[in-house]
């Protein structure tokens, strides 16, 4: 994630994913950038100068409310691209608000 930008991802991961941010190390905590946790998943966001978002590369999150999900996204402006390209699964990529790519799986 770009420095100083804590506030965008606590209002994304926390406030629309429902995850839980958890706190760093304080070894680490100097550094910038933001944990969350939703179950035994965690996310951890680096600070980078010269940042450049993953468009490719992505972690993939199993959720529970999927349908509720997508519509708190979708209502929130941010963009949803649902796959239909495995047969028998619900997936979609959504985007953070720096640009990272994530997918979102249906259980």
């Amino acid at each position: 994630m770009p420095p100083g930008e804590e506030q965008t991802a606590r209002r994304f991961f926390s406030g629309i994913l429902g995850m839980t941010e958890i706190p760093k190390p304080s070894g680490l905590a100097e550094r910038g950038g933001c944990w969350f946790a939703s179950g035994d998943v965690q996310i951890h966001l680096g600070v980078e100068t010269d940042f450049r978002a993953a468009r490719k590369a992505h972690p993939a999150l199993r959720c529970s409310d999927y349908a509720g999900l997508l519509k708190r996204l979708r209502a929130c402006g941010s963009e949803v691209v649902e796959a239909e390209d495995i047969p028998g699964v619900r997936r979609a990529h959504i985007f953070d608000p720096f640009g990272n790519r994530i997918e979102l799986i249906a259980e």
